[in-house]
């Protein structure tokens, strides 16, 4: 609920400070005084679009700050905490505007863009009038209020989860289907590349032991030749057998040297051991030395067929057998690919039935509901002296989307048989209050917390008629808020708090002022709104009669 209005140096505004109540709230006032501006700074303060040019001439910058009560639930402490701003049982909101146009905004004194005032705004305040292009003269917005009307929300959430898993489900076959084109278009490639890769089978590290195995095999041709010829010196014909000779010469004649001949005879016995030990690992080596001619050959060419597959492939031979797996697995995916498809196709065709049958839940609910809504507001059109009009909410289909299959639309036909037609085409200034007043009425059975503003809705009509408008906003106003910036004598004495806005001149300068009126001043207030610039007795007893209901 709006709890009051604070301007300066807004338009002829100099200063400013309004505390509003529950309950009905009319100002009244002249033509031309001001309440427009009134409206305009709080659209100010709200985020609204509005006038370019709102700082009082002279002054350096305008400034509007607003005050609302906050009750656990309200909506907006979901924008709030969504915007990362504080919450409390009370918002406060203030918007400057300097005299070159800069805009800046508050929220609880924290700093905000004017996206999060329209979305709080959204949520704080009504605004009906003949120029009200943001609520129920807005068809883009008549679905949305037909399904809280009905209480259809849980259906269309239903909806709009179908509606994405319908979406998922198309995005899945799309890229799977993309993916298969694209796995088709190489399908040759792929299946003569795995063939290669099969039929060479590269294994991680074979090129590196290949190339060893090969260096090495080419080097023992050039080297085995000279270990021969060392394996034959040391051999039995050689070193060997020079040895053992010694070693059988020193031994025989050992004793008749005495001790002379001990360590030479120790030396040769190592010497033989040595020896002996050289020629086994000669053996050796030459054994790893011997291997067929056509050895080298398959190593070379098996090699030169690895390096030759890596750079036709752009990736090194250890990677093969990764790239001949990852080749493998597209093939798998081919050759799988229509059972893939089939089961995208069948899961996709699944979603559209349940998409379907939520939007036709959703229909069905809304058709229902329409034809309640229109029996709702002709009821009360009826004390609205509008019996003879027809009030009808149409539904057509449209391109399916996320809230289902229908476009919404209200409508109106202000003498029977006449066409029907969008409620600001077809009906006059008069007439198009009092529609809007019969729809809000039937429209805010089950809102709460929300601040209702009426723009002279009450234009163009008067006796009765203004007398039944005014009785239908003070419903409206029975626990909440309503605030009706009126010009009828009937809409201002149902009232349950009366501020008059009047103009003044001093020095010069012309200023707006809104003065709160206890009961005497209404009197006089609603006389002059009955008989004009001159108030008689005849119009204060009139005014006392309205008062009294």
């Amino acid at each position: 609920m709006l709890r009051g209005l604070d301007i300066s140096d807004m338009l002829i505004i100099d200063r400013l400070e309004l505390v509003f109540q529950p309950g009905l709230n009319v100002l009244t006032g002249e033509t031309g005084a001001g309440k427009s501006i009134l409206l305009d700074s709080l659209g100010f303060v709200l985020g609204w679009r509005g006038r370019a040019e709102l700082v009082r001439q002279g002054a350096k910058q305008g400034e509007v700050t607003a005050w609302f009560d906050l009750p656990d639930g309200h909506p907006a402490h979901a924008v709030l905490e969504e915007a990362g701003l504080p919450t409390s049982d009370e918002l406060i909101l203030r918007r400057v505007n300097t005299a070159d146009g800069r805009k800046t905004a508050w929220v609880n004194d924290r700093r905000c863009s004017g996206e999060v005032l329209r979305a709080l705004s959204e949520t704080l305040i009504e605004l009906h009038g003949q120029h009200d292009d943001r609520g129920l003269l807005n068809p883009r917005g008549h679905r949305a209020i037909l399904d809280d009307f009905a209480g259809l929300g849980a259906a269309r959430s239903r909806t709009r989860q179908t509606w994405r898993a319908m979406g998922e489900a198309r995005k899945a076959l799309a890229a799977a289907e993309a993916e298969m084109e694209a796995i088709r278009a190489e399908e040759e490639f792929l299946r003569h590349a795995v063939a290669e890769l099969d039929a060479l089978d590269p294994q991680a590290g074979e090129e590196a032991e290949l190339d060893t195995r090969r260096r090495m095999m080419q080097g023992a041709e050039r080297i085995r030749e000279d270990v021969q010829r060392a394996q034959q010196i040391l051999g039995q014909g050689g070193a060997e057998g020079a040895l053992s000779d010694a070693l059988r010469w020193l031994d025989g004649v050992a004793e008749q040297a005495e001790t002379q001949l001990d360590a030479p005879l120790a030396a040769l016995a190592r010497a033989m051991v040595e020896v002996d030990e050289a020629s086994e690992g000669i053996a050796r080596a030459l054994d790893q030395m011997s291997f067929n001619p056509s050895e080298l050959e398959d190593a070379e060419e098996r090699l030169f067929a690895i390096r030759a597959l890596a750079r036709k492939h752009g990736v090194a031979p250890d990677d093969l057998a990764v790239f001949a797996d990852g080749l493998r697995t597209k093939l798998a995916a081919l050759d799988a690919g229509d059972a893939d498809l089939g089961r995208l196709r069948s899961e996709l065709r699944s979603a559209e039935h349940t998409y379907d049958a939520a939007a036709r839940t959703l229909h069905e609910g809304r058709t229902k509901s329409a034809r309640a809504l229109d029996k709702a507001v002709m009821a009360e059109l009826a004390p609205l002296k509008m019996e003879r009009a027809v009030f009808a909410t149409q539904i057509t289909e449209e391109t399916p989307g996320p809230d289902g299959r229908d476009a919404v639309a209200f409508t109106v036909a202000t003498n029977p048989g006449a066409p029907a037609g969008a409620l600001n085409k077809i009906a006059s200034g008069g007439e198009l209050s009092r529609f809007l007043l019969a729809l809000k009425v039937c429209l805010t059975r089950e809102q709460s917390g929300l601040t209702m503003i009426f723009d002279e809705i009450d234009r163009g009509v008067g006796g009765a008629t203004a007398d039944a408008v005014g009785r239908r906003l003070a419903s409206l106003a029975q626990g909440g808020q309503v605030l009706v910036v009126t010009h009828s004598p009937q809409v201002a004495a149902l009232g349950a708090h009366h501020w008059r806005v009047e103009k003044q001149v001093a020095k010069g300068m012309t200023t707006s002022r809104v003065v709160p009126l206890a009961d005497p001043d209404r009197i006089d207030e609603i006389a002059r709104m009955l008989a004009g610039d001159t108030i008689t007795d005849e119009a204060r007893g009139a005014a006392r009669a309205l008062l009294s209901g």
